[in-house]
């Protein structure tokens, strides 16, 4: 190997498990159970909510994008990561590794946008339900959506780019089962920070105004639900939020433990980083379809229609 070499030509290694190789295969277990789980049940939530005309509502057209990005979001992980659990099979191409890198961030701020628009469904559902179905036309819905493609492209390419620009040096070890942006970027021998700028600014201008505007949103929300007269009421209200409540919780908190673990989890061995850093990429896509199914009548419903339809 040389010192450094230019990046086209580099091969990394992804890291499975560090410490626990020798499990790999036992491992894989709980992955292959996950990912089938988050393929299965999005899956299913996207055909009940095509094929069911009466979830042909902005709710359930927002919902079948969070379940499309849930999708997004498990295709981007799972070949590199049973890859590693079942062949050893952990060489990466430095493209390949950019192209991984993209998707994973994209479906993630995508979700992001997804969940933010979902908060502004339900905050015109409950303060303005007499407009709603004029203010969330179908074609405003399909702008929006397009929006929340374009905009994850536009802010996540730069970030990308940035990473051809790189030298890296002997080590080529990433200590994680798929790309991860701060991973590469610690194997380069040349000076990062535009690149730790070009990301951060990145996050901040969309995961964290996102969950700025969800919070926002929910004050909103709460507002008007308290100045609705009757309790039973505001119980209704409340209820259609819960499982959008969920999912944001899904969604945010292994993002930010992730974070923490990352600036201040320095002493913990390494297999407590990849397991959070595995997960984090997992819990959403596994727990939406459940949280949805489980919390929203409509939903619970078309789905057992669906599952008894098939049984005959």
């Amino acid at each position: 190997m040389g010192s450094n070499t230019t990046a086209s030509s580099i091969i990394f290694l992804l890291t499975g498990v560090p410490g626990l190789e020798a499990f790999h295969t036992w491992i894989s277990i709980p992955f292959c159970f996950l990912y089938a789980t988050a393929l299965s049940g999005n899956s299913l939530i996207l055909f009940v909510i095509i094929t069911q005309p009466s979830l042909h509502e902005p709710m359930y057209y927002f919902l079948s994008m969070l379940s499309t990005t849930d999708l997004g979001l498990s295709f981007s992980t799972l070949a590199t990561m049973l890859g590693i659990f079942w062949f050893n099979a952990r060489e990466i191409s430095f493209n390949a590794c950019l192209s991984q890198m993209f998707f994973i961030k994209l479906f993630t701020v995508m979700e992001s946008s997804v969940l933010l628009a979902m908060a502004y469904d339900r905050y015109v559902a409950i303060s303005n339900p007499l407009r709603y179905a004029t203010i969330l036309t179908d074609s405003r819905i399909a702008q929006i959506g397009v929006t929340i493609v374009i905009r994850g492209t536009v802010m996540l390419t730069p970030m990308v780019a940035l990473l051809k620009r790189l030298t890296f040096c002997s080590s080529r070890v990433l200590h994680h089962s798929y790309c991860f942006h701060p991973d590469v970027m610690k194997l380069s021998c040349t000076d990062t920070r535009i690149n730790n700028a070009v990301g951060l600014t990145a996050m901040i201008s969309t995961v964290g105004v996102d969950s700025v505007l969800i919070l926002l949103s929910y004050i909103l929300i709460i507002r008007t639900v308290l100045s609705i007269a009757s309790p039973e009421e505001r119980k209704k209200a409340f209820s259609t939020c819960i499982s959008h409540i969920g999912a944001v919780a899904i969604f945010y908190i292994p993002l930010i433990s992730l974070s923490f673990v990352h600036r201040f989890g320095k002493r913990a061995p390494p297999y407590v980083h990849t397991m959070i850093a595995n997960t984090y990429l997992l819990i959403p896509p596994v727990m939406n379809p459940i949280i949805y199914s489980v919390k929203t009548k409509q939903i619970r419903k078309a789905v057992i229609k669906v599952l008894q339809s098939k049984e005959i």
